[in-house]
């Protein structure tokens, strides 16, 4: 039987999978091992029905720029009791390759240590992915997807703030940044946005509500001195990830969490909520200045790859391949 590598991808998408997963199709294929792509995360893969699929030159070719992921994704986090070896075992699997977060990492790592302790040589690489851009790589190098997501929140950025000029209203923006800013700094610096709030701001104070409210109602009253009657501005979501919970609980929102009990902020619009809190502080304060709320997220997650993303999920996936050569287990 063919010695196979598989590969799957956990959390939510970032522009530049596809160029992974393509660019490992190729470099594995040619030295006759057999791929195969797991869908649905690591939700089927210890099932006695896996849902996967062998991976080709076509495949590869196909989607190699195209956004979003081929692979379906999941966010779905086995436990302990659930590990099998049966997967690995009937394809010969020699290599897992993980594409995607720190719970994604934990778990592969959880696996590799279950199938060791079974006497089953299974390597595990990871490549880590996150458009936040929140990772600590080496020679301060970015996370893939970081650069198009960026690229595309310009573009939106950009033709929200004509928008503002045009109309002479301002725009409450938030986007996407689980625990950093990084994103909206990126977003907010290019477009020149007269007002940046990311959550690294308040690495010697707490973050409330309040104070965000007030950043954004000084940005309005210092740019009508100005005689500058619009703007744009725009928040990390990053923020709610450090407001204690009495903040949040006392905010009147009812989240909900995903299976790695992180809150659900795409269920709520961040956006609609500084929005609104603005509007409120401003009719106690008498000005009368017309905000429009505006959501940046899904936006981001799938477009298509800048060429910069290309070459270094391609570099990526070549990578991969020389740690497994050299018999190395690790994150790439």
């Amino acid at each position: 039987m063919k010695d196979s590598i598989a590969i799957l991808c956990g959390g939510g998408p970032a522009p530049g999978i596809n160029a992974v997963v393509s660019t490992l199709i190729k470099i594995f294929s040619k030295e006759n091992y057999r791929v195969i792509g797991i869908h649905e995360g690591y939700k089927t893969i210890f099932t006695d029905t896996p849902n996967t699929q062998d991976l080709d030159f076509e495949y590869a070719d196909k989607i190699f720029s195209l956004g979003g992921s081929s692979l379906k994704m999941s966010r779905h986090k086995p436990k302990d009791a659930e590990f099998k070896s049966d997967f690995f075992v009937k394809n010969n699997v020699k290599l897992l390759v993980t594409i995607g977060g720190d719970d994604t990492a934990s778990t592969a790592n959880r696996i590799g240590k279950f199938l060791a302790n079974n006497n089953i040589n299974v390597s595990n690489i990871h490549v880590p992915k996150t458009i936040d851009n929140d990772l600590p790589l080496p020679d301060r190098n970015p996370t893939f997807g970081f650069h198009s997501a960026k690229d595309e929140g310009v573009r939106i950025g950009n033709t929200i703030y004509e928008d503002a000029r045009t109309s002479k209203n301002w725009f409450v923006l938030s986007t996407m940044g689980r625990e950093a800013g990084h994103l909206a700094f990126g977003i907010g610096m290019s477009c020149h946005f007269p007002m940046v709030i990311i959550p690294e701001m308040f690495n010697k104070t707490s973050v409330t509500f309040e104070k965000i409210t007030n950043l954004l109602v000084s940005t309005i009253i210092k740019r009508k001195i100005q005689n500058i009657p619009y703007g744009v501005t725009i928040i990390s979501e990053g923020v709610f990830h450090f407001m204690e919970n009495e903040e949040i609980n006392n905010s009147g929102i009812n989240f909900t969490y995903d299976d790695h009990g992180h809150p659900e902020l795409g269920n709520v619009s961040k956006s609609h909520i500084f929005n609104m809190l603005l509007q409120q502080k401003l009719k106690s304060l008498n000005i009368d200045v017309k905000s429009r709320p505006v959501e940046m997220g899904y936006e981001l997650r799938c477009c298509r790859p800048i060429g910069f993303d290309l070459t270094l999920c391609t570099l990526l996936a070549m990578g991969v391949k020389k740690l497994f050569k050299q018999g190395l287990t690790r994150v790439c």
